[in-house]
């Protein structure tokens, strides 16, 4: 039996037949396109992602599942992030009834309001900056958790590290695998 796909036996179901030339025309392709991409990139960057590691993300990306992946993991950061915006709306929506509140007390004189309101204020402060660093601790959580993913999917380039350095080139490459995700590729 020849090593040809065999129509109707893809891993995915469909019937598309991919020839190893077809497969070599697209790993050109890809490689070509990362490397103008990494051109393009500060030299601090370039020297961070050498010709090895675009050699394997170019081989990573030929069957299309790490776009789906990253495409996924797009999605679900937009709706985290949505959430917690919405999450910081709400908590500073109760501080501003709670000032409103103190403000329409009638029972309570000028002086003791502004005393009141100083405090209150502070407090507020206070507690926005813990919940705060309590959402950014969510994220980082969430860049963890995509990093894991990317790294259990073999793509090249992907750890999970808490290094500003690597996590600047990890974007990169996320970036680059956006861009391509976005041209026509040849099949």
């Amino acid at each position: 039996m020849s090593s040809e796909l065999i129509p109707g036996l893809g891993c995915d179901g469909l019937d598309d037949i991919i020839s190893p030339e077809d497969l070599q025309r697209k790993l050109y392709f890809l490689n070509e396109q990362l490397q103008i991409m990494a051109k393009d990139l500060p030299p601090k960057y370039q020297q961070r992602i050498p010709n090895e590691l675009l050699c394997g993300l170019a081989e990573s990306l030929l069957d299309n599942t790490v776009f789906g992946i990253v495409d996924n993991l797009m999605d679900i950061q937009h709706v985290t992030e949505k959430q917690l915006f919405q999450q910081r709306l709400q908590f500073m929506n109760k501080h501003s009834s709670s000032l409103q509140e103190l403000s329409s007390a009638t029972h309570i004189d000028e002086e003791t309001k502004a005393k009141h309101r100083a405090l209150m204020q502070a407090s507020h402060k206070k507690e926005l900056q813990l919940f705060d660093m309590k959402l950014v601790t969510e994220l980082d959580k969430k860049v963890s958790d995509q990093q894991r993913i990317l790294e259990m999917a073999g793509v090249p380039g992907f750890e999970v590290t808490n290094d500003p350095v690597k996590i600047q080139v990890q974007i990169r490459l996320l970036d680059f695998i956006l861009r391509l995700s976005q041209m026509q590729q040849p099949t």
